[in-house]
């Protein structure tokens, strides 16, 4: 079993920045890619940005490549996603998830992702 929770969303300005944080407990043993995914309302899950817990492969949707950075500190307990250039089109809920994250051929999709975080709300205003 892995616990997931995230925090740090809030309002900010277009260009601005924020860091997310989840705070990771329990096993990741047999979850260990760990995962950014964001919502918006009508819409599915989009996966934002992934890396594993023990290397240092890491994923980007191409939406996000170049401002985003995903990280996990080096006692993995905590993953990170700073989000740089903020845009409205940033707006969202942003989950973290872990699990065996599947191929990464097209993405990565929440379906490969056992568990989850309850969400955190970013909203970018113009």
């Amino acid at each position: 079993q892995v616990q997931l929770e995230e925090s740090g969303g809030e309002s900010v300005q277009a260009g601005g920045s924020l860091r997310l944080s989840c705070r990771v407990s329990g096993s990741t043993d047999r979850s260990n890619c760990v995962a950014w995914f964001r919502q918006v309302p009508g819409k599915g899950r989009e996966g934002v940005a992934a890396t594993y817990t023990g290397g240092t492969i890491t994923y980007y949707h191409p939406s996000v490549k170049g401002r985003f950075t995903i990280s996990m500190d080096s006692a993995k307990t905590t993953l990170y996603l700073q989000m740089d250039d903020l845009t409205p089109e940033d707006t969202a809920v942003y989950y973290c998830a872990a699990g065996h994250g599947g191929s990464w051929t097209f993405g990565i999709q929440p379906y490969d992702f056992a568990y989850w975080g309850q969400g955190t709300q970013v909203t970018v205003s113009s």
